[in-house]
């Protein structure tokens, strides 16, 4: 995939996910508001798709999009259907994929719920900080519910010595 190329688009069902080999890859939806909002990112070694239509075969609500080129390998739902209906190591293997998945998740939106602005980012750059070198600015705001101006503004006090 090449840089800003689309692999989901809304409206479309998702038919694949994609386990990134090289790159970066970024998934989100648009608000009514016309605002942005980053659900997932990917880079090497993670899965990535709008996964409420790759599951249910329903029109995709997300765009995601490549940040960088990206080397990425494809399986298709009807493939994976056959691989878990086939082998018990392939079921075993999306299933737990499926729960590390749901479990990052959950953590994520209880740390949405519960912490601030800062704190989210404070907690973000213990676990993700090579993200902030792969992605924009305005990427990594959007993934943490905020503006770009107040990323701005926690990053300018995180590098000034307190008094």
């Amino acid at each position: 995939m090449k840089k800003r190329q689309f692999l989901i688009q809304p409206n479309f069902t998702a038919k694949s996910r994609y386990f990134v080999i090289s790159g970066a890859l970024r998934a989100y939806v648009i608000g009514e508001d016309g605002q942005d909002h980053t659900i997932q990112l990917a880079l090497e070694e993670w899965w990535i798709s709008d996964y409420n239509s790759y599951i249910y075969q329903q029109p995709a609500s997300m765009f995601v999009i490549a940040m960088e080129d990206s080397l990425l390998l494809e399986i298709t739902h009807q493939n994976e259907s056959r691989l878990k209906a086939e082998n018990h190591h392939f079921e075993t293997f999306f299933r737990t994929l499926a729960e590390r998945s749901v479990a990052f998740m959950q953590r994520r939106i209880v740390t949405n719920l519960t912490q601030s602005a800062e704190e989210r980012y404070e907690t973000f750059m213990e676990r993700y900080a090579v993200f902030t070198r792969r992605f924009p600015q305005y990427v990594i705001a959007s993934y943490l519910g905020m503006t770009t101006e107040f990323l701005s503004k926690i990053r300018n006090q995180r590098v000034k010595p307190k008094s």
